[in-house]
């Protein structure tokens, strides 16, 4: 099938991994639409969106708890546009509550990862809520338990964006897909030489794990880190940091300047908690600088350690990512710039495209 098709995705509210790729699915396939919840203007201004004929929905909570209870409720009564496609592709935690909207021709979901709040991650997050919060937290967390896989047993086809994500939907789901990476930008990170600098990327979430960076750094003056990222966490990982003056936090930048960072760095660090898949690794890897990550989640599937970066143990601290830093030294990393670049193009864009086309129009 191919016809008019429609890219829905849950919350534009950062340049993210998922938020780019969206765009790509809607740039990149035959006749394609776009829909969303809620539309942080200072990321997606609507120059961002030239060309596209898109559908807000019109979320407007800004708090994560409210904006996934307004988002369900939106995808499901203000979606009946969809009898108008051919095809949708749903992408995100709270879209595929649209899909009782389109009985009629293809849909297809793209899981970057299931609501990890409400299933394997439930734990984690408990531990940062106050008391008062925690009846919502219960509350949410029941009703998305609910809805999420009945949405998704609607679905014609789901797909992964890597094993590990299509490991957990088996596990928490019982329901089977298949695995499409993500597309990375390996076109636009190039090798621009080598500064005095590593590099993390990573959104400044808790689950992120910047903070054992930030941590590692401060006990190492003579090597310098660059944060080139913003998120919840900024502040206090300000506070960790103060002090050591070989620490730069930039806030959100924008693309042009994240690649300039990436490609005259040393090497990038990247530890999040079983990250689902992690494009920003494979853009290092496209620059030719090596990635010190974590041997879990999508990194096992992107990095290979010795070769393209070095992988250290799950729940790693700060005395571990020392010892990796000076491992990778600014000689160590040039030797394994032509195995990145090579190892980057596996994940490329048209790839991604070519894959998601043939799903779509079904050859």
């Amino acid at each position: 099938m191919s016809g008019r098709g429609i890219v829905l995705y849950d919350f534009l509210h950062c340049q993210g991994g998922a938020e780019r790729l969206t765009l790509d699915l809607v740039r990149g396939l035959p006749n394609a639409d776009l829909g969303f919840g809620f539309r942080d203007i200072q990321y997606f201004p609507d120059t961002l969106l030239d060309g596209i004929r898109f559908f807000d929905l019109g979320v407007k909570a800004r708090f994560v708890g409210g904006r996934t209870v307004q988002g369900l409720l939106a995808y499901r009564k203000r979606t009946g546009f969809l009898r108008d496609y051919d095809w949708v592709i749903y992408s995100g935690s709270v879209a595929p509550e649209a899909v009782y909207n389109h009985p009629e021709g293809l849909n297809l979901y793209y899981c970057h990862t299931i609501p990890r709040f409400a299933y394997d991650l439930r734990d984690y997050y408990v531990r940062q809520l106050n008391w008062w919060q925690f009846p919502v937290f219960q509350a949410l967390g029941a009703y998305v338990r609910h809805r999420y896989p009945r949405a998704l047993r609607r679905m014609d086809l789901i797909i992964a964006n890597s094993e590990n994500v299509r490991r957990r939907i088996r596990k928490y789901l019982d329901l089977d897909s298949v695995v499409v990476h993500p597309p990375c930008d390996v076109e636009g990170y190039r090798w621009l030489g080598q500064e005095d600098y590593y590099l993390s990327t990573a959104r400044l979430e808790p689950y992120k794990r910047v903070d054992l960076i930030v941590e590692a750094f401060g006990q190492m003056p003579d090597k310098r880190l660059i944060v080139a990222s913003g998120g919840s966490d900024l502040e206090r990982l300000k506070g960790l940091a103060r002090g050591a003056d070989n620490i730069r936090f930039t806030g959100w930048i924008d693309d042009a300047e994240l690649r300039k960072l990436t490609g005259k760095a040393i090497a990038t660090i990247y530890l999040p908690k079983d990250e689902d898949f992690g494009m920003s690794p494979v853009e290092s890897m496209a620059a030719g600088k090596p990635v010190l990550g974590v041997a879990e989640g999508g990194l096992m599937e992107t990095v290979v350690s010795g070769e393209t970066g070095l992988l250290i143990g799950p729940e790693p601290k700060p005395d571990a990512v020392i010892e990796a830093v000076r491992v990778l030294d600014p000689q160590s990393v040039s030797a394994m710039r032509s195995e990145c670049e090579a190892r980057a193009r596996l994940f490329s864009r048209e790839r991604f495209l070519d894959q998601m086309r043939a799903l779509v129009t079904g050859r």
